[in-house]
Parts: C-alpha cells; sequence; structure tokens
C-alpha cells in the first residue's frame, strides 16, 4: 500500500478530497487499505445516527493531525463510499501523512 496510489485533488479553495470506503462495526476503528484508488477504513461505530461518519472525521483528523473541524464527509453520509474533505493541507502534505498510517 502506498499513499501515492490514493486519489486525490485539490479544491479552489486549497482543500484536499478523497474517496473512502467504510467498513462499520469492525473491532477498532483504523485505516486498513487502499482499493481503487479509495482508502479503505474499518469504524467501530455503527452507521446509526451518524456514528459512524463521526468516528470517521475522529479517525482522519488523528491519523492526519488535524483539528476534527477540518474534516468533512461532503458527499455519501449514508453510504459505505464517501468523499471526504480535508481543510488545512496541500496534497503532499496529505500523501506524507497517510503513507505513515498505511505503514
Amino acid at each position: 500500500m502506498n499513499a501515492s496510489d490514493l486519489r486525490m485533488s485539490e479544491t479552489r479553495d486549497g482543500s484536499v478530497r478523497f474517496g473512502v470506503r467504510a467498513q462499520p462495526r469492525a473491532r477498532a476503528s483504523r485505516v486498513v487499505a487502499l482499493r481503487e484508488g479509495d482508502l479503505v477504513v474499518q469504524l467501530a461505530a455503527p452507521p446509526v445516527d451518524g456514528a459512524a461518519n463521526a468516528e470517521l472525521v475522529e479517525l482522519l483528523a488523528r491519523v492526519l493531525s488535524v483539528p476534527k473541524r477540518d474534516v468533512e464527509v461532503v458527499r455519501g453520509e449514508t453510504a459505505r463510499s464517501k468523499i471526504v474533505e480535508v481543510r488545512g493541507l496541500t496534497v503532499p502534505e496529505a500523501r506524507a501523512r497517510m503513507t505513515s498510517a498505511l505503514g
């Protein structure tokens, strides 16, 4: 797994967007793989009342070392495939931070 395989784009306002495939109700929340250019994450929370999305935001904020307020699910709130936007990072910075998470 290499973060350079993660499809990322930069928005007009300088935020970074990328795809995430969520797997709720896992034993622990963690980044597990890349699949077809999207980040695959396991989430301990169930997909009920936004709990899995909140867990996803917390996990990505921790992995990317940004405040939770800078991570937002912008598409796919009720789906397993989501688009996430992270403010305050460039694409190279996000890739570098994601590389350590992918191990």
